[in-house]
């Protein structure tokens, strides 16, 4: 493989974002050892490089796709958004971007298949949705707003929370559920901001998602609710003694997104000055489940 074929497949990977599977796994591997659960350091490692798997897989199938549709040629790029441009550099590595998508993705299935041996049949449904989600997301998901908008917060959220619990122990827990809920919301707003500066080139390829099909504002107040939901599952959590005090801590990160929502809710599309509100998007994402991950070890 030459170099600049594995540079783009390298890129298309989108490693910068890789950074919010080690923190949803490691949310679920603190719900289980927070539950009483043992697990040994090699399930761990081995449940985080499937969690990485199966991101990678759904990069690079999406930056696959939007090469192929031409979208990534009409895309206006932000350090956030728009893809990687990779192939648009090197076309040539569109097929190794391809193959790299499909033997991450079977690498995911065969360590979902070593924990069904290994901790039982809790991992099935997860895993089979969580496929689904992988292969579905750009070419089917994508033209549906309200499945496009939960799905990435379904796949870091309960699907990978829970689902690393549940390769662990063979179990799940209340614990794991309520804690998932934070991403959950957190991430589809991630996705949500990432994809208001590409209105225009998404609905010329056929994607509908919230803000085409329900305009910025209507997407602005769904970040808001979003982020509200975020913010009261930790605070009822703590409430009804699902979450430990100690959790508390993860509630003014979450509040961040105040400030991210003040600075949509006055502007009608993305501009330059709007960068370091996206960059805080990103950071409330994976700092939340990191942070709660620690409060749960502590």
């Amino acid at each position: 493989m030459r170099i600049s074929t594995l540079r783009a497949v390298v890129q298309s990977s989108r490693p910068p974002f890789l950074l919010l599977t080690p923190a949803c796994v490691a949310l679920g591997a603190a719900c289980a050892a927070h539950s009483g659960f043992s697990y040994g350091a090699a399930d761990l490692i081995l449940a985080l490089i499937g969690g990485i798997s199966a991101h990678v897989s759904v990069n690079t199938f999406n930056e696959y796709f939007d090469f192929s549709s031409g979208l990534d040629a009409t895309t206006e790029r932000t350090p956030f958004s728009g893809g990687s441009g990779s192939l648009l550099k090197t076309p040539g590595a569109l097929n190794s971007v391809r193959n790299c998508a499909w033997a991450t993705l079977v690498l995911a299935f065969g360590i979902g298949l070593y924990f069904l041996i290994q901790a039982g049949p809790a991992i099935v449904p997860i895993g089979l949705l969580g496929i689904v989600i992988i292969y579905a997301y750009t070419t089917y998901i994508n033209q549906s707003p309200w499945a496009c908008l939960i799905a990435p917060g379904l796949g870091f959220g309960p699907l990978m929370v829970i689902g690393t619990q549940a390769a662990l122990t063979g179990r799940y827990s209340l614990l794991a559920v309520v804690a998932s809920l934070i991403p959950l919301f957190l991430v589809s707003n991630l996705l949500l901001v990432n994809q208001l500066p590409d209105i225009q080139a998404d609905q010329n390829v056929g994607r509908r998602h919230i803000a085409i099909t329900y305009g910025w504002q209507f997407a602005v107040k769904v970040y808001l609710i979003l982020a509200s939901a975020a913010f009261v599952s930790v605070w009822v959590g703590i409430i009804f003694g699902s979450l430990p005090s100690m959790s508390f801590w993860v509630l003014p990160i979450i509040a961040l997104s105040g400030l991210v929502y003040k600075k949509l809710s006055g502007a009608t599309k993305i501009t330059p000055e709007m960068m370091p509100e996206m960059g805080l998007n990103v950071l409330i994402a994976i700092a939340a489940p990191a942070l709660l991950a620690i409060t749960l070890l502590l």
